[in-house]
Formats: C-alpha cells, sequence, structure tokens
C-alpha cells in the first residue's frame, strides 16, 4: 500500500515539475540581440516599468508565451504594444493578448523594442523596426524550437505598435539588422488594432510622428514611414480594426491603409466600430473585437493544426 502511494506522489510531482517547467518555459524573456544591439549609443539603462507602462527602453526583449501542446496549431504572432513610441502598454495589448493567442493555440511573441531616443540611437527612426525586423528572424530561425511553422510568422500592433506592424510588413525587402542566413523579414500577415499608418499632415499621428521622426522630418522620411503609400502586391494580407469615433488616431489612417490594400489586390479585412474611441477601454469589448479577428485567422487557415 505504501508502494503504491509512493508511486502515485512520485508521478504527481514529477506531474507538477513538468507543468512549471512548460510555463516557466512558455513565458521566457530573453534579450532581443546576443550581442551588440545595432545602432546603438553606449549608456546607462534607464528603463522603467511601472503599473505595466515601460518608459525608456534601450534594451529590447522578446517574451515568448507558447500555447498547451495539445492544442498548438504552428501559428506564431509577433506583439507590438503601442504608446506613441513614448511609452510601451506592455501589459493590456502585450502579455494579455499574448494570453490570449495561446487560448486558440498560437504561440505569441510579445516585442519590447526601443523607444525611438536620439540619446540611445544614432538613427532613432529605425531602432524599432530594426527591432521587429530581429524579431521576426529570430521567431523564424526557431521555428523548430518553438514549433511554429515558419511560414505562419505573423506582425500584430496597437497604436504605434500598430504603425511598426505595418512598417514591418511594407519594408520587410529592406534589412536594417545583420542577417547573414538570409532569412526572410516578411511577417505572413499582420494585425492592426486602431494602428497608427500615415505620417502626413492631414491624417497623421503627431505624437508618434514627432518621437520616431522628430518635430522637422524631411518629407522623404514622412513618405518612407506613411505606410500606405508603400503597400506594394507582395505586402502581407492584414486584419484591421478602428472606431469611427477615435479623435486620437483618424479612423482615416485604417481606411487609407485598407484601400491601398485593396488597390494592390491583397486580401484584407477592415472592421470599423461606431464607438470604441482610442484603445477599445470599454467597447468593443475584448471578446468582439478579439472574435471577429480570430474568425479572419480561421477563415484564412491560420488557426488549423499541422
Amino acid at each position: 500500500m505504501y508502494k503504491i502511494c509512493e508511486k502515485g506522489r512520485l508521478s504527481w510531482l514529477m506531474a507538477l515539475l513538468l507543468a512549471v517547467s512548460f510555463s516557466t518555459f512558455g513565458q521566457q524573456e530573453m534579450p532581443l540581440y546576443a550581442g551588440g544591439i545595432p545602432n546603438s549609443i553606449p549608456g546607462t539603462d534607464q528603463e522603467t516599468n511601472k503599473d505595466f507602462i515601460v518608459r525608456n527602453v534601450s534594451k529590447p526583449t522578446l517574451k515568448v508565451f507558447l500555447p498547451d501542446p495539445s492544442i498548438a496549431n504552428g501559428t506564431a504572432v509577433i506583439v507590438c504594444p503601442g504608446g506613441g513610441y513614448g511609452v510601451l502598454v506592455i501589459d493590456r495589448e502585450g502579455y494579455q493578448v499574448a494570453k490570449e493567442l495561446n487560448k486558440i493555440g498560437i504561440a505569441a511573441f510579445v516585442l519590447k523594442y526601443r523607444l525611438p531616443s536620439e540619446e540611445i540611437m544614432k538613427d532613432k527612426s529605425l531602432g524599432p523596426l530594426q527591432d521587429a525586423q530581429k524579431a521576426i528572424a529570430t521567431v523564424r530561425e526557431r521555428a523548430a524550437e518553438w514549433k511554429v511553422d515558419p511560414k505562419r510568422i505573423g506582425i500584430m500592433g496597437f497604436s504605434a505598435g500598430g504603425h511598426l506592424a505595418a512598417t514591418a510588413g511594407t519594408h520587410y525587402d529592406s534589412s536594417f539588422i545583420d542577417n547573414p542566413k538570409k532569412t526572410s523579414l516578411r511577417p505572413d500577415f499582420m494585425i492592426l488594432v486602431y494602428p497608427v499608418i500615415s505620417f502626413t499632415d492631414k491624417i497623421g499621428h503627431k505624437g508618434s510622428s514627432a518621437n520616431l521622426l522628430g518635430q522637422n522630418p524631411t518629407m522623404e522620411k514622412v513618405k518612407y514611414f506613411s505606410n500606405e503609400l508603400q503597400v506594394t502586391k507582395s505586402t502581407p494580407p492584414a486584419y484591421i480594426t478602428h472606431a469611427g469615433d477615435d479623435t486620437v488616431v483618424p479612423i482615416s489612417n485604417s481606411i487609407r491603409f485598407y484601400e491601398a490594400l485593396n488597390a494592390k489586390g491583397i486580401p484584407a479585412d477592415l472592421h470599423i466600430y461606431s464607438k470604441g474611441e482610442h484603445g477599445y477601454l470599454k467597447e468593443p469589448s475584448f471578446d468582439e473585437w478579439f472574435g471577429r479577428c480570430k474568425l479572419w485567422m480561421q477563415v484564412n487557415g491560420l488557426l488549423s493544426q499541422k
């Protein structure tokens, strides 16, 4: 009797240890760059995190959230939190979303990207894009380890994080990182939630533009980072959602990007809510807009197990 109980106890302990081990690995946070950080100026780390609002990021990281292996479908999403390129809303637009992606079998990777600053970057306009490209390359190169399909790696962004995601989706053919393996930097799809898209005078978000490009950017840079002007026939498909009453980032950003995608024959869904303001703080509910996003992923074969 004692042996049976002891065996059962050992089995229970082993199962617990395995569960803890998987949970720990499934939420591993790692430096984005193994060596030196490109385009950086050496200095002291001044990063702060108060109430999950992160400031002064100079050392980018990638936090790994892996789904239960029994429901994993091989799709991966790199999540870029918003914050106007001035802060990162790392929990609500990062960790919480990653956990919901896990529930539908998707591996999620929350990117804590560098926030533009002339104190820590030689060219602050390129820092976030470099980090997004490195995140895509990292997930693709380590796809076997994380059990994801290297051809089903998407990027998701909120607000200014949506601008970063759209920038990664429209500028992937220009590599701003060392890429000795010639790994594709093209995301396979984009999910853009109340995104900043343009920096043009009429619809651009001035705060994000000033933080990324400076107060007086050249017209060349404004056009380069206005992603509705950078869509080609090989831009990845997108799911876009925005609220018509958004007074922070005009809905014109999403409409113009959808129109540019549509003009090039790129499959895209655009869902507009009459109410929601910026951030979807009260409405629509998370289940509402994320449910529609889930349906889009399902229709496009991103939730089928391989």
